[in-house]
């Protein structure tokens, strides 16, 4: 089943987002139907911030990397394209479908700044993009994202309207990062007819798959919240060595020989593939 098939409204699939090639095999092998990247656990590998610190060629040769590397298809978390014209959005979208990436996010945040395009600008961003993918030689799946509702900037009604406007400029999918709680996500899912991305943190991030479901979601993805839950396992045991100088929080790990066998999985279902 190709990336776009898995988009299905009410029978959503888990994206799963990796940071490096380890976490994203272990993935796969533990059921991952496809990956993305993401712009925060990224640049966490890289030891800088989210939003805007990370470059274009950084950011593709990382997702590529994942791609050449894995047996699922691979989306791209390419922030707000790495450019504020509509034509180096586009030039983004060539370059990842270039490299054989199955997607790729595009946001309407006016980087590194904290406000959103302009509403028109936002649509003509995502036109660009949408015309990119559809000439490139790939089914190239496009996510169209409006973040001002996560950033305190428009509130959703602005959203849902720019994500009309995305779908009609050639959107395939569509998504607000958290939007609220769940009938804020189900009032998304009724007003647009293409695919919605849910983001599993915050309030959404304590429902289940099935809540998910039910509000007519095709896709829920994890962002940076897997990286973090890893970043608290290093913090919390950190504190124990450094403050109190125990080391049992080190007992608990997975074994190497665990981590080594799902990569090795993974590793065979994509010399399967060949």
């Amino acid at each position: 089943m190709n990336f776009r098939q898995l988009h299905v409204p009410g029978q959503p699939f888990i994206l799963a987002n990796a940071w490096d090639l380890g976490s994203a095999k272990m993935l796969v092998a533990l059921g991952a139907q496809a990956v993305a990247t993401s712009s925060a656990a990224h640049a966490f590998t890289l030891g800088l911030h989210d939003l805007g610190e990370v470059s274009r060629e950084q950011a593709l040769s990382h997702a590529s990397a994942l791609a050449d590397a894995l047996p699922v298809p691979v989306s791209a978390d390419l922030e707000n394209g790495y450019g504020h014209s509509p034509d180096e959005v586009a030039e983004s979208i060539r370059q990842a479908a270039a490299l054989g990436l199955a997607g790729a996010g595009i946001e309407d945040m006016a980087l590194p700044g904290d406000q959103p395009y302009p509403f028109a600008d936002a649509v003509a961003r995502i036109e660009a993009a949408a015309a990119a993918a559809r000439v490139s030689a790939t089914d190239f799946v496009l996510t169209a994202r409006a973040d001002g509702v996560m950033h305190g900037c428009y509130g959703l009604d602005e959203a849902i309207a720019r994500l009309r406007a995305f779908a009609k400029a050639g959107a395939d999918v569509l998504f607000v990062p958290l939007p609220g709680d769940l009938q804020a996500l189900k009032s998304i899912c009724r007003a647009v007819d293409a695919p919605v991305n849910a983001l599993a943190v915050g309030p959404l991030g304590r429902l289940h798959l099935s809540d998910f479901a039910s509000a007519g979601v095709a896709r829920v993805s994890l962002g940076a919240a897997l990286a973090r839950v890893t970043h608290r396992a290093i913090a919390d045991c950190a504190q124990q060595l450094y403050g109190a100088g125990e080391f049992g929080c080190l007992a608990d790990s997975i074994s190497g020989t665990k981590v080594e066998s799902l990569i090795d999985q993974a590793d065979k279902r994509k010399r399967e593939q060949r």
